[in-house]
C-alpha cells in the first residue's frame, strides 16, 4: 500500500485529484492523505512576499479560512467513504503553508495535485508562482491532473539525455510496476540529427520496465511546438523529469513541461533528485 497525497488549498477542492486517486486505487489500494492548506489572502503577504515575487494576490469575498478547509475536509472524507478509500486528513493551517507541505511530501510516496486550481488566486496562468514552488522543493513525485481529462491507457515516457529524466522514469516504475503491460511510447526530441546521450542505455533500462514499449524520435521546430504535440496525446500520462532544486527561474523559459501544465489536457509525473 502507497501513501498518497491530495493537496488542496483553501479555495478549491480539485475533483480532478480524487479522480486520479481513485483510478489508482483500483490496481492498488492506497491511503488517500488530504492536506488541507490555508487559503492565500491578505494575511498571506508575508509569506507570500518572501517568495520573491511581485505577482498580485487577488483578494476575493469568501467564507473564513476555517470554515472552508472544514466544508472541504467533510467533503473529502465522505468521496473517501463512499469510494471504499482508506483515508486520513491533516490540516496544515500555518501561515507558511508551502512549507509545511513541503514537509508532508517527506514523508508520502506520491503527491496528487490540480494543475489547473491550485493557489489560482495568485495566479490563474499555470503554473503560478506557488505551484512552480512545490514542484521545485517536493521531496516525493508528483501527478499533476487538469480538472476535466481522459483517464490515462497509455504511457508517454520523455528523454532528454539528462539525469532527472532517468530518474523520474525510474521512480515512476518503482511507483506503478502493476502498468508494466501497458502501451509505452519513450520519446526523443531530435536536434540537429544528433543522437541523445545514452541513448542505448535508456532504452535498455525501459525495456526491461515496460513490456509493450516503442521509441519514437520526434523531430520539431520549437519546444512550445513539442509541448503542443505532447498535450494531444491525450490517452497518455507523461513521466518527465524538471523542476529540479538547481533549477531556478530559468527552467521555467527552457522547459517544454510548463507549455504541457498549462494546457491542461493530460495527466503529468514529474519527479526530480
Amino acid at each position: 500500500m502507497k501513501k498518497i497525497l491530495l493537496v488542496f488549498d483553501g479555495n478549491h477542492f480539485s475533483e480532478g485529484a480524487f479522480r486520479m486517486i481513485t483510478f489508482l486505487n483500483e490496481f492498488e489500494p492506497v491511503l488517500a492523505t488530504g492536506v488541507f492548506l490555508q487559503p492565500i489572502d491578505y494575511r498571506d503577504i508575508v509569506g507570500y512576499s518572501g517568495m520573491g515575487t511581485t505577482t498580485p494576490i487577488t483578494v476575493a469575498p469568501y467564507e473564513s479560512d476555517e470554515s472552508l478547509i472544514n466544508r472541504n475536509m467533510r467533503y473529502f472524507e465522505q468521496k473517501c467513504e463512499h469510494a471504499g478509500l482508506e483515508f486520513r486528513s491533516h490540516r496544515d493551517t500555518d501561515l507558511f503553508a508551502l512549507q509545511e507541505l513541503q514537509t508532508e511530501t517527506r514523508f508520502a510516496d506520491l503527491m496528487i495535485l490540480s494543475s489547473e486550481i491550485f493557489y489560482e488566486n495568485i495566479g490563474n496562468e499555470q503554473p503560478n508562482d506557488y505551484l512552480r514552488k512545490v514542484l521545485r522543493q517536493t521531496e516525493c513525485p508528483v501527478l499533476l491532473v487538469p480538472e476535466k481529462y481522459a483517464l490515462p491507457s497509455r504511457i508517454m515516457l520523455a528523454y532528454d539525455g539528462k539525469a532527472d529524466s532517468v530518474f523520474a522514469i525510474k521512480q515512476f516504475t518503482y511507483l506503478f510496476p502493476q502498468l508494466f503491460h501497458w502501451e509505452t511510447k519513450l520519446i526523443s526530441l531530435e536536434e540537429k540529427n544528433e543522437p541523445l546521450p545514452h541513448q542505448e542505455l535508456i532504452e535498455e533500462l525501459a525495456a526491461k520496465h515496460f513490456s509493450n514499449l516503442t521509441l519514437e524520435s520526434v523531430t520539431h521546430e520549437t519546444s512550445e511546438t513539442f509541448a503542443n504535440w505532447v498535450a494531444e496525446q491525450t490517452e497518455y500520462m507523461l513521466v518527465t523529469g524538471a523542476y529540479g532544486r538547481s533549477e531556478l527561474s530559468n527552467l521555467f523559459k527552457k522547459s517544454f513541461l510548463s507549455d504541457v501544465i498549462g494546457q491542461h489536457k493530460i495527466p503529468v509525473f514529474v519527479a526530480h533528485k
